[in-house]
């Protein structure tokens, strides 16, 4: 999931464990745990870029890390406050500092060369208010003492690690949890990796809790009640997959096609509307289907030619190898119009749920020879030009309203 959503679940962990002990710097402890995990993406800037998307998502957000990772943390944080040194101005400051430009940096990670997206927008915005926050209570005011065993430092931090993975796993990106022993990706496909509906009925109760003192009830209530909201919403999108996934079956078996193997997840920001790959031996098949569609039926269902002879000579190449990995297989790869091959992952579809052109594929690599292999990049992709025209298609596509010339 995104960095905002993991910062929310952190906090409310936190909260969950310690808030009746610390007050609010149980949830910021909480929402800085929640982040570590996505701190692999530091990992870009020591190696090359395939190795590095092989990389993420991996042994930090995997199970043996969600039960080591906090004994460090927790004892950290346990010398920490039997010190006087979080009592010092300096302290406060620096340690905010550092900790506002760890949580920014997956954000900054993704966005850089490619502009900032509103979601980022959202989710700078809301560090810039944690600081202004944090500047006029936690730099000024006289800070209690802190009574937290290492149990219990242990526990916020492993909880609140341990929900990241668990959280990803729902989306279609896929989540090594179970390095170093293996480096299966689990993705489950229930959730898109952003869905305000999600976050944001979890974020506000958390944010109301905060103005609230640590000893009474109607804060607890709150982060429950944001835990709950989003628990509900989550156990909703496995019900919904389930329903989705019967009906690409029903679909695939109407049109006849032979399929082998499928998967179905939902499209960016919403659970409403979703997209279908299915592989045959030849080809694959892709379509959309909206819950809220008049028909329950996936169409029209688009053919897509595999192509994989385009890369004879190249499968055992190194990155060839890692993208194949983390694509799942559900591939195809084309010849652009710069005749640069393109290597497409099929499994985040397109915006439109059709292929008109090389550019409506949504993840896509470039790859090009050198030293007799295939290299691939991401480094000249341009994002997918989407203008209010489009956003206002994929709006009404969301609500089940089609196109004239898919309604035949």
């Amino acid at each position: 999931m995104d960095s905002l959503t993991q910062i929310v679940l952190g906090a409310a962990c936190g909260e969950l464990v310690a808030g009746k002990k610390i007050g609010n710097r149980a949830m910021i402890w909480g929402g800085i745990a929640g982040t570590i995990p996505d701190l692999d993406v530091l990992s870009q800037f020591v190696s090359d870029e395939i190795t590095a998307l092989a990389f993420h998502r991996g042994i930090s957000h995997s199970l043996f890390f969600a039960v080591l990772a906090p004994v460090l943390f927790g004892f950290l944080s346990k010398r920490l406050y039997d010190s006087d040194l979080y009592k010092t101005k300096g302290w406060r400051i620096g340690i905010t500092s550092f900790w506002i430009l760890l949580l920014a940096i997956p954000a900054l990670s993704a966005n850089l060369g490619n502009g900032f997206s509103p979601l980022s927008l959202v989710y700078f915005g809301v560090l810039a208010a944690l600081v202004f926050l944090i500047s006029r209570t936690y730099w000024k005011k006289e800070l209690k003492p802190v009574e937290m065993s290492l149990k219990q430092w242990y526990f916020l931090f492993f909880l609140a690690i341990i929900t990241h993975p668990l959280l990803d796993c729902c989306t279609a990106y896929g989540t090594q949890i179970f390095q170093p022993f293996l480096d299966t990706r689990v993705a489950w496909d229930n959730i898109s990796v952003a869905d305000p509906a999600y976050t944001v009925p979890f974020m506000i109760p958390l944010i109301i809790a905060a103005f609230f003192r640590t000893n009474l009830k109607m804060r607890s209530f709150l982060n429950i009640l944001g835990i709950g909201l989003s628990s509900i919403y989550l156990t909703w999108t496995v019900f919904n997959k389930l329903h989705v996934n019967d009906v690409f079956e029903k679909s695939l078996q109407t049109e006849a096609i032979p399929y082998k193997r499928y998967r179905v997840s939902p499209t960016i920001l919403n659970n409403f509307l979703w997209s279908g790959i299915a592989e045959t031996e030849e080809a694959f098949y892709m379509g959309q289907y909206s819950i809220l569609d008049e028909e329950e039926i996936f169409s029209p269902l688009t053919r897509i030619e595999k192509n994989h002879h385009l890369l004879d000579g190249h499968m055992d190449d190194e990155e060839i190898k890692t993208l194949i990995w983390f694509s799942d297989n559900y591939f195809n790869v084309i010849l652009n119009k710069d005749s640069i091959l393109q290597y497409n992952d099929l499994r985040y579809g397109t915006i439109s749920g059709k292929i008109e052109s090389e550019e409506d594929y949504i993840f896509f690599f470039q790859l090009r020879e050198e030293d007799g292999v295939l290299r691939a990049s991401q480094k000249d992709n341009k994002p997918p030009d989407i203008n209010q025209e489009g956003l206002k298609k994929f709006y009404d596509r969301i609500k089940g309203i089609k196109e004239p010339a898919d309604q035949n």
